[in-house]
């Protein structure tokens, strides 16, 4: 443990202000949210009430988690991302169901959602991993006990049918490519994704016909020799039976609201009453702000609840609403310069290990909000992901605060780490 009267030390305050901010701009728009005449403002019963409660244990925990020494975190690491996995595994045998998702453990007065708190155990593990390796991927057998550590999670989460929580894993990708991931993977997921897209607009047979021609495009560069061909022709062959197994992904993979939710968001599909009815009415609902927005508790669509869960994965469209284009724009500069502090701390630690984990804190942060804030104005589909210290919600509020705090934590000690 730190010595208490040392407690403060070297704590970036900086980051520390600007999550405090985060957090009450969270806590006055979940109670716009669900604003009521009738209920009084600290009203417990109430979801802006309960989020007060687990805003005071979030900042319990964040003082509690500077008591520790940094050397905790990296000798147990290991040892935490086997309790996560554990929690996840008994979520799925003793948990309750919520929205179709086996995701939480009921303990009466509360819900805890295990998944939210892997994403920490992950980052810690993985941190740990590559500490050990001094960074360093480059043997096969490392690429994949690495990949294995991301998927294992991810494998339980997607078993629970929480298919938004697995997809945030898909950022530590960017983690590897910083430390060491070749390119190549890199660019091949990059093509997947476009590929996916693609096979979904484009009939498969002009797909098909684009890709023969760029195939036989970068065959007439190169110095045409039988190895050049038969690499070209396998590239091609892979991508063509990519194409393909879309449909089966489709039909056997994704749930069908999933899909119809991708098909509405590429414009294959109008379903404005079912899958496309929250981003139709939290698009009116920011759009209806203009520049100023209606001002704090005048929000129309907020008070006759057009937009569902709107406390949670749609906290962004009462911000656009009641604040406005000012208030939207405030909020992501926020964002931005919260990001851009984040990498600028990863950046200047001086073990692996914290180094590490700093760029998994900010590939975490930076995917739930562009993801968040991109679903709320039909850019992306909806995946249920909350905004970092906006959205209602306990487990997701504790685990965004111990996941920064654990990293200002392992930043107060750098200059205690010899180069």
């Amino acid at each position: 443990m730190r010595f208490k009267s040392h407690i403060f030390d070297k704590v970036d305050w900086w980051t520390v202000l600007m999550y405090a901010i985060l957090v009450i701009i969270g806590w006055l728009n979940i109670y716009a949210a669900l604003y009521n005449e009738n209920y009084e403002l600290m009203d417990f019963s109430q979801k802006y009430g309960r989020q007060l409660i687990w805003i005071s244990i979030a900042f319990l925990i964040a003082i509690f988690i500077l008591f520790f020494n940094w050397k905790f975190f990296e000798g147990f690491a290991y040892l935490i991302y086997v309790l996560s996995l554990l929690s996840l595994i008994g979520v799925l045998l003793f948990g309750i169901e919520v929205n179709g998702a086996k995701s939480w453990f009921d303990f009466g007065f509360m819900r805890i959602q295990p998944a939210e708190f892997a994403k920490v155990a992950c980052c810690l593990a993985l941190a740990k991993f590559l500490s050990r390796l001094n960074m360093s991927l480059e043997k096969t057998k490392n690429k994949i006990i690495a990949t294995a550590l991301i998927l294992l999670p991810v494998i339980f989460i997607i078993l629970q049918n929480d298919t938004g929580s697995a997809l945030v894993y898909s950022t530590f990708i960017l983690v590897l490519y910083r430390f060491g991931l070749p390119a190549t993977l890199l660019i091949i997921g990059i093509v997947t994704t476009i590929l996916f897209v693609t096979s979904i607009i484009v009939s498969k047979i002009v797909l098909i016909v684009i890709l023969s021609v760029i195939a036989i495009f970068f065959f007439i560069i190169s110095i045409r020799k039988l190895r050049e061909l038969i690499i070209i022709s396998s590239l091609l062959a892979m991508c063509i039976g990519f194409i393909y197994s879309v449909d089966y992904a489709f039909e056997r993979v994704l749930e069908p609201h999933h899909v119809t939710r991708i098909k509405v968001l590429l414009g294959q599909e109008s379903d404005p009453h079912g899958s496309g009815y929250n981003v139709n009415q939290s698009m009116i609902a920011i759009g209806s702000g203009g520049f100023a927005g209606k001002g704090y508790l005048n929000g129309t669509q907020t008070k006759f609840n057009f937009v569902p869960e709107q406390s949670t994965d749609f906290i962004f469209c009462t911000i656009g609403e009641e604040w406005g284009f000012i208030g939207s724009t405030f909020l992501l500069l926020l964002y931005l310069a919260f990001l851009f502090r984040l990498l600028y701390l990863a950046e200047r630690q001086r073990s692996v290990f914290s180094k590490v984990f700093g760029y998994g804190v900010v590939s975490i942060f930076f995917f739930h909000i562009a993801i968040n804030i991109a679903m709320t104005i039909g850019l992306a589909p909806v995946i249920g992901i909350p905004l970092p210290f906006i959205s209602y919600g306990g487990s997701s509020l504790w685990g965004f605060t111990i996941l920064l705090f654990i990293f200002l934590n392992l930043d107060s000690y750098r200059l205690q780490v010899l180069r």
